[in-house]
Formats: C-alpha cells, sequence, structure tokens
C-alpha cells in the first residue's frame, strides 16, 4: 500500500481467520516494512511499548467488533502523527466517535475503502509548561504620571466634613430590638423601646417638616410664586419652620 515506506514499524490487527486476500496483503507489506501480526481478541494482552508502530492496519468485519477501550489502545501503540487505516465501510458515526477518543483527521477513501484516522503530533499524557505565568516588563514610558506643581490647588480633607459630620451619634438612636434584631419593638416590648419610639414619633407629629410646592420658598422673594404666602418676606433655611404674621392669618 502507498501509506507504507521502507523501514516502517507495522502493527497489522485482524479478527477471526485470515483469509488469503489478506495474507497475501501481509506478505506484501513484509518486504519493505516490519510487520508484527495481532488478533483483535488478544491486543490487549500484548506488550508492545507506546509510540511503537509508524501505522497499523485493522481488518475486522464491523465497526461492532472495535471497543472504545480497543481503539484507547491502538492509539496509544501507534506513533505521533502515525496512522491507524481501518478496513471498513463508510460511516460518518464512527469517524465521529475516533474524534472523541483523540484521533484527528478522520478521512475515508472512497476508491480502496478503508478509513484513515491519525494520532495527534504529541504523546498521550504530554505537558508543556503555559508562557502567562511570565511576568511582564513594564514600559516606562507608557506608565501615567500625574505632575504636582505649587500652584495647583488640592482639597483639603479636612474642609469635606463639618462639624456635624464629626458628631458621635448619640447611643438612643443606635438602639435596637434584641428580638427583633432593628429598630422596632417587638410585641411585648418590656425594654422601653417601644416608649421611646412612640415619642419619637410625637415629636414628628408636632413639629412637621416644611414642606413647599415648589421648592423654592426659602430662597426668597426672587424665586417665590405670585401666591406664595411667604411673599414680602426674608429668606430662610430650608425645612425651617416659618411663622406667618398675625395679619396673614385666617380670620376663618
Amino acid at each position: 500500500m502507498d501509506l507504507i515506506k521502507e523501514g516502517y514499524e507495522v502493527l497489522f490487527i485482524w479478527e477471526g481467520q485470515i483469509m488469503e486476500g489478506v495474507e497475501n496483503l501481509v506478505m506484501e507489506m513484509k518486504k519493505i516494512a516490519k510487520v508484527q501480526l495481532e488478533n483483535l481478541e488478544r491486543i490487549e494482552m500484548a506488550s508492545y511499548a507506546k509510540s511503537t508502530f509508524d501505522i497499523i492496519f485493522v481488518h475486522v468485519s464491523s465497526v461492532l467488533s472495535l471497543f472504545d477501550d480497543s481503539l484507547k489502545n491502538m492509539l496509544n501503540l501507534v506513533k505521533p502523527k502515525g496512522k491507524v487505516v481501518f478496513s471498513l465501510s463508510q460511516d460518518e458515526s464512527f469517524e465521529k466517535r475516533l474524534l472523541l477518543l483523540g484521533y484527528v483527521n478522520a478521512s475515508y477513501n472512497e476508491s480502496q475503502k478503508y478509513l484513515t484516522a491519525e494520532k495527534p503530533n504529541y504523546e498521550v499524557g504530554s505537558m508543556v509548561k503555559l508562557s502567562f505565568a511570565k511576568k511582564e516588563t513594564t514600559d516606562a514610558s507608557k506608565v501615567w504620571k500625574i505632575d504636582l506643581n505649587d500652584d495647583d490647588e488640592m482639597i483639603d480633607d479636612d474642609d469635606l466634613l463639618d462639624e456635624e459630620d464629626k458628631m458621635k451619634p448619640a447611643e438612643d438612636s443606635l438602639r435596637v430590638c434584641s428580638t427583633t434584631g432593628k429598630r422596632k419593638a417587638c410585641k411585648d416590648c418590656s425594654c422601653g423601646l417601644a416608649e421611646e419610639l412612640e415619642a419619637e414619633v410625637s415629636n414628628k407629629i408636632a413639629n412637621p417638616t416644611q414642606k413647599s410646592s415648589c421648592g423654592n420658598c426659602y430662597l426668597g422673594d426672587a424665586f417665590r410664586c405670585s401666591s406664595c404666602p411667604y411673599l414680602g418676606m426674608p429668606a430662610f433655611k430650608p425645612n425651617e419652620k416659618v411663622m406667618l404674621p398675625e395679619m396673614m392669618k385666617s380670620d376663618i
């Protein structure tokens, strides 16, 4: 066959009895290569070393005779980039099966009625060190630099907080219920949190937050509506309670 070159190590695997045509094929191979014969049922018992053969010929009647363990063993016995040739009719499902088992470049020769698959160009179980563990050298010219001059204005960190921000919150405002784990009293509260929360609600009702419909009343007359009750009054702080003069109170 044209797949065999002089000096090749060849393994010929057969099933059942060697027919006359197969015997003649083996004799032709032996003229140019070193050929070993093994029965398919005994291939698992063979003691060949890994990557021994340049090419393996498999002469079987059906793919049903080829189990995954036998196909994996053949892949181990053939050298990297070596070929395994199956004398079978075309079967696409068998080609996909070979690819899943680790073979590559599976193709069918229509004229000579055989399927060829290759072993990848590396040994099964081989390792290679990956390059992404290397440290990259940094180009100093590509690093961003910040050049600060004496004239540049810098924000003082202390100016970002006022005195109210620095005040420690009262412990009462941080107290939570031991049962609910929140600032919410439980049903049978006996720790005083319920009374404290009620007092806070009463205080909010007695001193409601002043709201403006337009949100601009506190800014002064320049920003007030023509019907604003604060018209003519000085500007005040947001949410500040503003008392209307007696003359502006309703008589009703």
